[in-house]
């Protein structure tokens, strides 16, 4: 059986203002203002990339443990930067009234997504497959490097920083590929339904058109033409073939990640990264799925779709060292776009995720206490 891990009831936060507390309330740390910019990456001048980022926290008389560390939110295809949003907002809540120091946070709209511009180096207009998923790797070192050298150490601007990715979806293979074209920079992974990227998201369902299809062998209550319809349906959207607006091309993510399982990433300090992997709840997927615009039969997605991932899921907590990897957890009422669903389940995700990054021992003793 799966761990199961609900998200918090609330996100709605309520922000620290002057007066408003008892007097040991009011020593809590202030909360921080974001810079929520743009900025031209220097490889790539003719377009701008926007983003929000958090500056790290900083303690009295000495920098936090984690002032050379960068958070990286990574979205999927159809969400943009701002959906992390409510999951920021409620892991900084946290961490300031925990009294815990937390690294700077950067999440931003890759080309072509949300506020940021198209890719420039595309040359078709969007639905298209204008770029690849390592080119959207090569934006992403730097964008890194760039606020890196801009925000966080402007005496050291060959030094680069300690990461660990918070992502969803899609935004989970380019983890993967960063993390395996960067060894020893990655230090913690929050992987939130990843995307099965080898997959044609057609091949897990049964195919009545095949010579030896047996119709017996469908769930009962299931006719061949219903899985016919959400075969054509999946091929229709998810198929690495269908373009998108953003211009970032999947045709070849299944030849750049033919496993779940391999290869073996190494992170920072050259042991694998503290990882976490995370699946959406089967119940609330099936019924976002019937009620969406493919209204794919729930008990088709019980039977097909959800039990594919899972096992992809599996095949991901085996891509660090042993006992390094969490999960797979069930993110209970939160579909696909689990950070939508429970931000408040994500941002637990991530203090977690810190707390295994960082010894415990060492956040106590910023606080000025004892274990």
């Amino acid at each position: 059986m799966a761990a199961q891990r609900h998200p918090s009831d609330s996100v709605q936060l309520d922000i620290p203002v002057a007066n408003s507390m008892n007097p040991s309330e009011e020593e809590l740390p202030p909360f921080p203002d974001p810079e929520v910019s743009s900025m031209a990456l220097d490889h790539k001048p003719g377009a701008k990339l926007n983003y929000t980022y958090y500056p790290a926290s900083s303690q009295k008389n000495h920098k936090s443990p984690f002032s050379q560390t960068l958070l990286v939110f990574l979205n999927g295809l159809m969400l943009p930067r701002s959906s992390w949003d409510a999951s920021i907002q409620s892991f900084l809540e946290k961490r300031i009234v925990s009294r815990l120091p937390y690294p700077g946070l950067l999440s931003y709209d890759r080309y072509g997504q949300g506020e940021s511009d198209s890719d420039p180096s595309d040359k078709d207009p969007p639905p298209c497959h204008g770029h690849d998923a390592m080119s959207a790797v090569q934006d992403l070192k730097q964008l890194i490097l760039q606020i890196w050298r801009e925000h966080l150490d402007a005496a050291k601007p060959t030094h680069f920083p300690n990461l660990i990715f918070v992502c969803n979806s899609i935004g989970c293979a380019l983890a993967r590929l960063f993390t395996q074209t960067h060894p020893g920079t990655v230090s913690g992974l929050l992987f939130l339904d990843s995307i099965m990227a080898n997959s044609d998201y057609q091949s897990f369902w049964p195919d009545p058109d095949a010579a030896d299809f047996n119709k017996h062998s469908l769930p009962q209550g299931v006719s061949p033409s219903q899985v016919r319809q959400t075969r054509q349906k999946y091929r229709e959207t998810f198929h690495p073939d269908v373009p998108n607006q953003e211009g970032l091309s999947r045709r070849n993510l299944a030849q750049l990640l033919p496993a779940a399982d391999a290869p073996r990433l190494e992170g920072y300090l050259g042991q694998g990264p503290y990882l976490t992997v995370v699946g959406h709840d089967w119940e609330t997927f099936a019924e976002q799925s019937f009620t969406g615009s493919l209204h794919t039969p729930k008990l088709l997605t019980m039977t097909y779709a959800n039990p594919a991932w899972r096992r992809y899921n599996e095949g991901l907590t085996l891509i660090t060292d042993a006992g390094r990897s969490v999960g797979p957890l069930v993110a209970v009422g939160c579909g696909h776009f689990i950070q939508r669903d429970g931000p408040g389940f994500v941002s637990d995700e991530i203090v977690s995720l810190l707390d295994r990054v960082v010894k415990r021992v060492e956040q106590v003793k910023e606080r000025g206490g004892a274990s």
